[in-house]
């Protein structure tokens, strides 16, 4: 039997995230990547069946009406991009250019179009970045203009407009300093940078930081934005890639100006997304004003139980369900969902697969995961 619902999925997102009294959590498994789907469409997954509506329906869960969602469809990325390009073929492997300028290696399993986002489980090797000096930031600082066409759709009042009357979560996401520097300057060079020449960091920090608000101005005047996701994906397994007081120091200053500006424009959720062991960064971004992160990877150490001892409600936080015990299936699972059950009975938390979904998730465990998921958040 589904589930009849009392609020909208706003209400609901808004009142989870929030610590408020939601009629039930929202239903958010995680989602394929493209061998994911694959592997799904030979155990069990129609050819032409959309695996959302799938566990939906297995799991008693209201899928929906599928519609057009309106967003303010602004353009945080350069202006214009780099030409992709393949540079050279050989011994199994690409050499491009990619959308941002970096020269990048990958198998010729794949194509550069696995670079512009997560199709898939993709792993590539990085030979070259587009800012390795002053020079080369300079000309990439004119790809950042607020006012170029493009930044701003054409329809950007009419879709605001349109957006006041909405009963669905509208968000932005943007890079936060430490993925847009990362970008510029590839991860080692970057961490050599803050060490060796931290004025030039700051320098390109600053730049960031006034361009993300100044592009955010307009969609913030208009009142139509329930959250605002940063990325940052700035730890390994075990620890941060940069220390909680390089954070501090470096980063921090740009949340502080994002947030506040965020949160003076009504605001109410202010997301962060990092992989890796994230313990010793969540005091930093709390101090910042970020009140949600996600995905909260299990495998790297992670416990939402112990967070939520140490953070108390001060964080609230999306994904957390270990991807190995979906995989393992069975009673796994069912462990591994009653692990979690005191995190989601204390508010706070929308559980669902800790990144991306892998192919070693089989569709059968994937449907048994989403049943006992829609149980556990009152569906």
């Amino acid at each position: 039997m589904t589930a009849v619902s009392t609020m909208t999925d706003r209400e609901r997102y808004l009142e989870t995230l929030l610590f408020g009294t939601p009629d039930r959590v929202p239903f958010a498994p995680g989602g394929p990547r493209e061998s994911t789907l694959a592997a799904w469409r030979t155990q069990g997954l129609g050819e032409k069946e959309d695996w959302w509506a799938a566990v939906c329906r297995h799991a008693g869960v209201p899928a929906g009406t599928p519609r057009t969602r309106t967003n303010p469809g602004v353009n945080f990325r350069m202006i214009p991009t780099f030409e992709e390009k393949v540079l050279s073929h050989a011994n199994g492997h690409y050499i491009v250019q990619d959308w941002m300028g970096n020269i990048t290696e990958i198998s010729d399993r794949y194509d550069y179009t696995y670079i512009r986002s997560a199709i898939d489980f993709v792993t590539r090797k990085w030979h070259k970045f587009p800012v390795e000096n002053r020079a080369d930031f300079e000309a990439m600082k004119k790809r950042y203009a607020v006012e170029t066409p493009g930044r701003f759709p054409e329809d950007f009042k009419a879709r605001c407009a349109k957006l006041r009357e909405r009963d669905y979560v509208c968000g932005v996401s943007f890079s936060g300093p430490f993925w847009q520097l990362r970008e510029w300057c590839g991860f080692e060079p970057l961490c050599m940078l803050l060490l060796d020449d931290p004025d030039f960091a700051r320098e390109m920090i600053e730049f960031w930081t006034e361009f993300v608000s100044r592009t955010l101005r307009p969609i913030l005047d208009a009142g139509v934005l329930d959250a605002i996701h940063m990325s940052e994906d700035m730890a390994y397994k075990a620890h941060p890639m940069i220390s909680p007081e390089m954070a501090r120091t470096f980063l921090k200053p740009a949340y502080d100006r994002w947030i506040a500006e965020a949160k003076a424009a009504g605001v109410p959720l202010i997301d962060m997304d990092s992989d890796g062991n994230i313990a010793t960064l969540i005091p930093v971004w709390i101090d910042a004003g970020i009140n949600v992160c996600d995905p909260i990877e299990v495998a790297a150490g992670n416990d939402l139980n112990v967070f939520r001892r140490t953070f108390g409600k001060k964080m609230a936080y999306k994904g957390g369900v270990d991807k190995r015990c979906i995989a393992a299936g069975g009673a796994t699972i069912e462990k591994e969902l009653a692990r979690l059950a005191p995190v989601v009975k204390d508010g706070g938390y929308i559980p669902g697969c800790d990144h991306g979904v892998p192919p070693d998730i089989a569709w059968p465990d994937f449907l048994r995961y989403g049943k006992l998921l829609a149980e556990l958040t009152g569906w």
